[in-house]
């Protein structure tokens, strides 16, 4: 990653010594395949699709890559379908995976979205050009910064009561804007005075509110900030956060 996205920072904290969250990265000609899964359950069984997840990623993306990742995520879903030998039985096991796949063309700067219950989140500063084309998906700002949220297909990657195929969202990425993928574990961390969830919007007032740092100075205030939140307790789900910036 370090190669392949000089300007990046990964927080990475299993709630065990294994993890049920992953992510996994691949160059494929001037694409670059970027991933951020939450599978289903932590610890070693969260582990074991963990493993499973990574495989399938080396499996399906070879050496050409269209700029279709709901395609890709339509493919993964039938792999773990069948190897977990899901019928679509109201019994049956209900393990799969969460995760939001960006594919981002270097040479045009096109970023091509996917997510399985998961959103990408960009951040372009407001007097950056090219507001109106991100306009559909305006979420906050802070003044200096706006955030978009990309919202996924509200399915996961295994079986579901009614799926459809994973859309794909495209838009154009200009210099020094910011791209985040996510599991829920920062924002559904219990914590505070009252011991409440962190939840999604003070999660996105807080990455506006680091827009102007270096992106290892990001990965360390997010840390900072989300161990003062926990306090004493207990922290309850596995964390990914990768962030990008153009």
């Amino acid at each position: 990653m370090e190669e392949l996205l000089p300007d990046h920072f990964v927080l990475f904290r299993p709630k065990d010594i294994v993890s049920g969250d992953f992510y996994w990265i691949k160059e494929v000609q001037d694409h670059l395949v970027i991933v951020g899964a939450d599978c289903t359950g932590h610890g070693v069984p969260g582990a074991f699709m963990s493993m499973l997840g990574i495989t399938m990623f080396n499996d399906l993306i070879g050496d050409k890559c269209f700029d279709e990742p709901g395609a890709i995520l339509d493919r993964l879903r039938e792999k773990v379908k069948e190897m977990l030998m899901q019928q679509g039985n109201g019994d049956e096991q209900k393990d799969g995976m969460d995760l939001a796949i960006a594919v981002y063309n270097r040479s045009t700067q096109e970023l091509h979205f996917s997510g399985a219950n998961n959103p990408l989140y960009i951040i372009r500063k407001k007097s950056q050009p090219g507001q109106e084309e991100l306009e559909p998906y305006a979420s906050i700002d802070n003044g200096d910064y706006r955030l978009f949220e990309l919202k996924g297909d509200k399915q996961p990657i295994g079986t579901h009561w009614e799926e459809t195929p994973f859309r794909t969202t495209s838009v154009s990425l200009r210099e020094q804007d910011s791209f985040y993928l996510f599991s829920d574990g920062y924002i559904d961390q219990f914590g505070g005075e009252n011991r409440k969830k962190f939840k999604s919007m003070n999660f996105k007032k807080l990455l506006l509110s680091v827009q102007e740092e270096r992106m290892d100075i990001q990965r360390q205030t997010l840390e900072q900030t989300f161990d003062q939140w926990r306090g004493p307790y207990e922290q309850i789900d596995d964390i990914i956060v990768l962030g990008v910036r153009v």
